[in-house]
């Protein structure tokens, strides 16, 4: 869709939401609203610089006069050229998932209980963070380790309204993460690597996913590790298996059944709809002649080094000597980065 189909596309929705008649349908009304504040921007870009070109020819005709308004043309090509720059950004096509909140996993990997206590730490960190953007997070299902650690935590993560959403700035997040420090288990002071396992999917909405109940095998036991009167003594948990593509999910953190297998279809869901969208990006791939290099989610992507308080992430090259503070929550640098290399990646793509 070329510019003058954008502009006309949002003169459209702005007429249609004038119409109090629209705002009877509310979910219509959401989307329409939502897929103005979208185009709002690039209209607004893409008429200031048309009234930029419009003033430089002028300058540009009043000074073959005057030469006084040679400058006036100088700053106004420059300031067509920002934005040029800003129009072309803001027409890369958007992430369809970007205002969407998250599921975040964390799972142990290699390193037994360190791993486990360094997947505590990465929960942490992203609940620090969410804090510190105004993100809610609600923690769906953990299995802890013997020392404080987790051997697989899962949170949700949501965003304010009328606010850029967390898929946005997290969907990098998901990948190994790789810790190097001295373990709490070890007695002789050497050096440990050990990982952990971070998956992020888009949270899906009834109407992005549809399961059917004959699809879906139900098995119920009994919760397992520390926890209140219910956990050990009732047939609370609950296991979901999803017969058609094989993904079992199972849940034990609430107190009652009903509790725990409406958070385990809340897992589904999700699942399935990443399951769903990494098909559509593998087939998109195998279509294309050539093959970029961009944020890959499958990769070593990160590695913590305490002894130095060094965060690194290998994909973009990003490297900076504040870990402390990013195991505080600030993650914003370090997700930037990776936000500019996936947009200077699509800029490429679309020159």
């Amino acid at each position: 869709m070329n510019l003058d189909d954008l502009t006309s596309e949002y003169a459209d929705i702005e007429k249609r939401l004038s119409d109090p008649a629209v705002h009877a349908d509310q979910a219509e009304a959401r989307r329409l609203g939502k897929r103005y504040a979208e185009l709002r921007p690039v209209v607004e870009a893409a008429r200031d610089l048309s009234a930029a070109q419009a003033d430089a020819e002028t300058a540009r005709e009043l000074a073959a006069e005057d030469p006084a308004f040679a400058e006036e043309a100088t700053q106004l090509d420059r300031r067509i050229e920002e934005l040029e720059e800003t129009l072309r950004r803001l027409l890369v096509p958007r992430d369809p998932n970007d205002d969407k909140d998250v599921i975040l996993e964390i799972k142990a990997g290699e390193g037994g209980e360190e791993s486990a206590l360094f997947a505590g730490d990465l929960l942490r960190m992203y609940l620090r963070h969410a804090e510190r953007v105004g993100w809610k997070t609600e923690i769906i299902d953990a299995q802890p380790s013997d020392l404080g650690g987790y051997k697989d935590v899962t949170v949700a993560v949501k965003s304010r309204p009328s606010v850029e959403g967390v898929w946005a700035r997290l969907k990098y997040e998901g990948g190994v993460h790789r810790v190097q420090r001295v373990p709490a288990t070890e007695s002789q002071g050497r050096i440990h690597t050990s990982a952990a396992g971070v998956f992020v999917m888009p949270e899906a909405e009834d109407i992005d996913v549809q399961i059917d109940p004959n699809d879906l095998r139900v098995d119920v036991f009994r919760s397992s590790g520390p926890g209140g009167q219910s956990v050990n003594t009732t047939d609370s948990a609950v296991r979901i298996t999803h017969l058609p593509t094989g993904i079992v999910v199972s849940c034990q953190n609430e107190k009652s059944q009903l509790q725990n297998k409406e958070q385990a279809l809340r897992i589904l869901r999700a699942r399935l709809l990443a399951a769903a969208q990494e098909q559509a990006d593998a087939a998109a791939a195998a279509e294309r002649k050539s093959q970029v290099r961009t944020v890959d989610r499958s990769e070593r992507v990160r590695t913590y080094n305490y002894p130095e308080n060094r965060i690194s992430d290998h994909r973009v090259g990003y490297k900076a000597y504040n870990l402390d503070h990013v195991l505080d929550g600030d993650l914003h640098n370090v997700i930037q980065a990776l936000v500019d290399a996936d947009m200077e990646h699509k800029l490429a793509q679309a020159t």
